[in-house]
């Protein structure tokens, strides 16, 4: 074991948690630490990395992590968005490699400013965070903090770079506020950008680049996007990964194809922690994301989750791409599509949508236009909260146990 294979605080790394404070350097606890506060739960991970001890931040409850033996490890967690949160094992080096990478793609020297507007229990926010402190930035850790709190903090610091999920940028732009002059980074991961938000954050951050990236607590970054990129697409590979689209044999497809997306990258997990193994396709050198998706022009374009693929009328249907075409509609604030139990067809459609009830007509009629009567929503269910989970991504199960759907 080297130097390069495990965190290390910089030494002109600043760090500053939603109260201002960096947190108490004091006795190292762990190896399992709660989140908050932030600046102290970073510290002490850090200093555990540094001695080569596993460490993990956030489900306390669980098993602790236990050392790798052939080089330090820790683990994060997945976003949960099926249930509780999954333990995944990655070695510190894993995510050495792209913090250089990103060092030179955006300039993360050291004293430049980011900020992470999750709790470090979210996979984004702690890489964001341990990537600004091993690089010697100003971190700023803002998540617990109000939406309006925090883009009042990012434009008082002069944030430079900030991490976030579409979630989180939303509702700092719903929050109200001065411009974000300062900013010229914004790393987007988590979901896709719909079209409104992409033009919301070029009114809040003008200066700002809106690099979106795709990616999986299992495999980090997968695609990276850019201005020059199909805004159908998730971008092109991230450096250092390869993408194959199959089919269900296991063959590549040619571009075009819609198939199950597989990934090879030196940015993998080791595996999941504890008894809950998984499967084992990764320990081949390539991992199924369980997305599907083709590959068009040297970008991959994703038609959605495998496990939410439902079938109606012998049709496959993906809702997100459905979701994305109503986001960006007039009176859609949020929107998830979700299956509803039909005698005639099975399943059929449906929108639960926050925003204007008054453009529920043209909503549906513009669905029917776009997908045909089959895939498109026949029904809209209003609500004026919108259930998220820790990471920031929609809370599917609670929207469809609440609307009483499948």
């Amino acid at each position: 074991m080297g130097a390069d294979d495990r965190f290390r605080l910089h030494g002109k790394a600043v760090l500053r948690d939603a109260g201002g404070g960096g947190g108490a350097a004091g006795p190292v606890a762990g190896p399992v630490l709660p989140d908050f506060p932030a600046g102290a739960a970073l510290r002490a991970a850090l200093a555990m990395a540094g001695a080569g001890r596993a460490f993990r931040i956030g489900l306390e409850d669980a098993p602790p992590p236990v050392a790798g033996a052939a080089a330090p490890v820790f683990e994060t967690l997945t976003a949960g968005s099926s249930g509780r949160p999954r333990r995944i094992l990655r070695t510190q080096a894993s995510w050495l490699r792209s913090f250089a990478v990103n060092a030179r793609l955006f300039g993360l020297v050291p004293g430049v400013r980011v900020a992470v507007l999750g709790r470090l229990v979210h996979s984004l926010s702690l890489y964001g965070a341990l990537e600004g402190a091993c690089l010697g930035a100003e971190v700023h850790l803002l998540g617990g903090l109000r939406p309006d709190r925090q883009r009042a903090l990012l434009a008082a610091q002069g944030v430079e770079v900030v991490y976030a999920t579409p979630s989180q940028l939303r509702m700092l732009y719903e929050a109200g506020g001065g411009r974000l002059e300062a900013l010229r980074v914004v790393l987007v991961g988590g979901s896709k950008l719909d079209s409104r938000l992409r033009v919301r954050l070029a009114g809040l951050a003008p200066a700002a680049q809106v690099r979106e990236f795709y990616g999986a607590a299992e495999a980090s970054f997968i695609t990276l996007a850019d201005a020059a990129t199909s805004v159908d697409s998730v971008g092109r590979a991230y450096p250092g990964v390869r993408i194959s689209v199959r089919n269900p044999a296991g063959t590549t497809l040619p571009d075009g194809a819609v198939g199950e997306v597989w990934v090879r990258s030196p940015y993998l997990f080791e595996g999941y922690a504890g008894a809950d193994t998984g499967g084992a396709e990764w320990r081949t050198g390539w991992l199924s994301v369980g997305e599907m998706g083709w590959i068009e022009q040297g970008e991959l374009h994703l038609a959605g989750r495998a496990g939410r693929m439902v079938t109606v009328a012998d049709e496959n249907v993906f809702p997100e791409g459905i979701e994305a075409f109503l986001a960006a509609l007039p009176g859609v604030e949020r929107v998830a599509v979700l299956p509803r139990r039909d005698a005639l067809r099975g399943v059929v459609m449906v929108a639960v949508v926050q925003g204007d009830a008054a453009c529920e007509a043209e909503i549906l009629q513009a669905g029917r236009a776009r997908f045909g009567v089959l895939k498109a929503p026949r029904a809209v269910i209003w609500r004026q909260d919108w259930p998220l989970l820790p990471s920031g991504k929609t809370d599917l199960a609670r929207l469809a146990g609440e609307a009483g759907l499948l």
